[in-house]
């Protein structure tokens, strides 16, 4: 038995073993896996398993596949996720941009929508563009922004009213993921005080889009929705991402499972001071990490840039004791190799001097657009019972390329 997967058969756990069951079938993609091998790697009964799939089966979140030979006894019915019986919509909302997409049950992207966007126009103006851009995303794709009840749920339900022209098939959408800058409240989707921003202190942003657009809402900060994806993706299970783009912060995954505190503000990296006295910051505080970065970046200095990040990330490093540093963010991503070299050579320094072991630094995978599908993992992780509890790591063949 597979104890990263273990189940339990009572009937208050039934939405928690369905979540195992549908976890392993997204992991084992078009090739499927059969009931026995759902109840070994689960420890579930046969039985129990059977249960859930019928019911997943009646959902219409999974399909039969085909057989599969057996050691002994007759063939085994292979099972397969069904990705398009269900979406969720990825928003990232920076500060001069937003992206949105939209992902079936699998990670794929299916749709995607970028405009421009005026972040510091205010809470209500930037609801209504990013609605209006979720309802434009969600049309193109075929998709109603319902609210999820059993017509709006049917992926082959048609317009009866118009038989030669019919509309597309209306895949059920499960909620939006929001990313953006923080520090924010995760648990209750308000605002705080955003770097540059402090006319978005207490909105309640979570609850503004989801009664404008009548779908469930998570919301997070840009880093954080990053560190989920990647965690989802296999990237480890001790890491950080550091995000540098028209600002700085950090997505913690440890023993696993993202990290966001108590309060939910943890990654506040870029707001460690490590200059006194040095140039003022738009938190107001002196000698931040990001202030000294971006300046960098502004003087066209990626390598200065670079080696302060690398100053940051080493101190981050001596704290938490981690096993790998990831790199992402449009700034990053117009010096990349700079960026990754220069970090990396700092950690080797400060590794060297201490005696300790030299951790990873590595572009994180599809950096360009790790915040905006990881906003959508927002939504589907807790389907699949990933919201929270450990992610499954082989840390010698991560998904890193």
């Amino acid at each position: 038995m597979n104890r990263a997967y273990s189940g339990v058969n009572l009937a208050v756990l039934r939405g928690h073993n369905a979540a195992l069951v549908l976890d392993l079938l997204r992991t084992a993609g078009d090739e499927g896996i059969s009931r026995l091998e759902l109840a070994e790697r689960t420890g579930l009964t046969p039985q129990g398993v059977s249960k859930i799939t019928a019911r997943l089966r009646e959902q219409g979140l999974v399909t039969d596949t085909g057989r599969r030979a057996s050691t002994g006894g007759k063939p085994r019915t292979v099972l397969r996720l069904v990705p398009d019986a269900g979406y969720a919509v990825g928003l990232h909302l920076d500060r001069d941009e937003l992206t949105a997409v939209l992902v079936d049950l699998a990670g794929a992207v299916v749709a995607e929508r970028r405009s421009p966007l005026a972040f510091g126009a205010g809470g209500d103006a930037v609801v209504e563009a990013a609605a209006r851009e979720v309802e434009a995303l969600l049309s193109e794709a075929g998709a109603g922004a319902g609210d999820g009840d059993a017509d709006a749920g049917d992926p082959g339900r048609l317009d009866a009213q118009d038989p030669v022209h019919p509309e597309p098939p209306t895949p059920r959408v499960l909620g939006v993921g929001v990313a953006l800058p923080g520090p924010l409240d995760h648990i209750s989707g308000v605002l705080h005080r955003v770097t540059g921003f402090p006319e978005w202190d207490g909105f309640p942003l979570r609850d503004a889009l989801a009664g404008r657009l009548g779908l469930p809402v998570v919301v997070d900060k840009d880093t954080n929705a990053a560190a989920l994806g990647l965690a989802l993706a296999g990237c480890g299970d001790s890491f950080a991402y550091l995000h540098l783009g028209t600002g700085l912060g950090a997505g913690l995954v440890l023993g696993g499972a993202p990290y966001r505190g108590p309060h939910t503000g943890a990654g506040e990296f870029g707001h460690q001071v490590i200059q006194l006295d040095g140039p003022l910051c738009g938190c107001g505080n002196r000698g931040c990490i990001e202030a000294l970065c971006l300046a960098a970046v502004a003087a066209g200095s990626f390598d200065e840039a670079a080696r302060v990040l690398g100053e940051g990330a080493a101190n981050m490093v001596g704290l938490l004791d981690i096993d790998l540093v990831l790199l992402g963010g449009r700034t990053v991503a117009a010096a990349e190799e700079r960026f990754v070299e220069g970090v990396r050579a700092v950690l080797g320094e400060r590794a060297r001097r201490g005696g300790t072991v030299e951790v990873p630094v590595l572009r994180a995978p599809g950096s360009e657009s790790v915040v905006v599908e990881g906003a959508a993992q927002l939504v589907l992780a807790p389907l699949f019972g990933r919201a929270h509890g450990r992610f499954p790591a082989n840390r010698n063949d991560r998904n890193l390329s």
